[in-house]
């Protein structure tokens, strides 16, 4: 079986880390972790550091892909202490783009919900590399979460995968927000698996529906590079000796 980066989620919403629950924003409330007593996204990540041997970090920044109000002082403050961060902050200009790495982030999340068609991803791609520049097939229920005026030439899940990779496109999550912290299982591998034949090479990152270590398993059996991962951290069900051989 394959490597498996798994990746902690720090969702940020009003300043603070929430739980993130079937896409159910308006629900999102501050989280309950066996990892620390804080809902700061500072102690959050230094609990995933410090207790799960964690230094890589997805933070979905919801003030930034919702209101636009991207939290920079917070992006800027886990990079200052050693974190690499990959950050959907709703991203849908250069300029955007430039600020958050100004802030100090490793990698752009340029998210479906918020990315106006593949000429955009194309251009981020250009500006700042293949390296830097992750798309998110963002989906609600099997059905992608298209912008509102977004230009795909095929607007069905497998087209937009489709136009992603022509536009360039290397890192490619596949997140279905209704399987996020109901711990279902993994909602996307048949679809990772589609992808994955019209890419062979391309970097697959799943999200979702964890729910222990068999899920871990199941995952490297099907080939998939990474994962996110927020409930099953907080409620103890994966623990830093399933994975901590990935991080050091």
């Amino acid at each position: 079986m394959n490597s498996l980066q798994i990746i902690p989620v720090i969702d940020i919403l009003n300043g603070v880390v929430v739980r993130g629950v079937g896409g159910r924003r308006d629900e999102y409330r501050p989280i309950e972790s066996v990892l620390v007593q804080s809902a700061k996204p500072l102690d959050v990540a230094i609990a995933f550091r410090e207790k799960l041997g964690m230094t890589t970090l997805y933070v979905a920044d919801l003030d930034g892909i919702v209101r636009r109000e991207p939290n920079l002082q917070t992006l800027h403050e886990l990079c200052s202490v050693g974190f690499e961060i990959w950050i959907d902050a709703g991203v849908r200009s250069l300029g955007e783009a430039a600020k958050l790495l100004d802030a100090g982030a490793a990698k752009i999340i340029a998210g479906l919900e918020s990315t106006s068609g593949p000429m955009f991803l194309s251009t981020l791609i250009r500006e700042l590399g293949t390296e830097r520049v992750v798309f998110s097939l963002d989906l609600k229920a099997g059905c992608p979460m298209t912008a509102s005026m977004a230009d795909w030439p095929d607007d069905s899940t497998i087209g937009i995968a489709r136009s992603a990779i022509q536009a360039g496109v290397t890192q490619m999550i596949v997140l279905d927000l209704v399987s996020v912290g109901e711990q279902r299982g993994p909602s996307t591998l048949d679809l990772c698996d589609e992808i994955r034949r019209l890419l062979p090479q391309i970097t697959l990152i799943t999200g979702g529906g964890v729910r222990g270590p068999d899920d871990l398993d199941l995952l490297r059996s099907r080939e998939i590079d990474g994962v996110l991962v927020a409930t099953a951290l907080h409620n103890g069900s994966l623990y830093r000796e399933l994975f901590v051989e990935n991080h050091e």
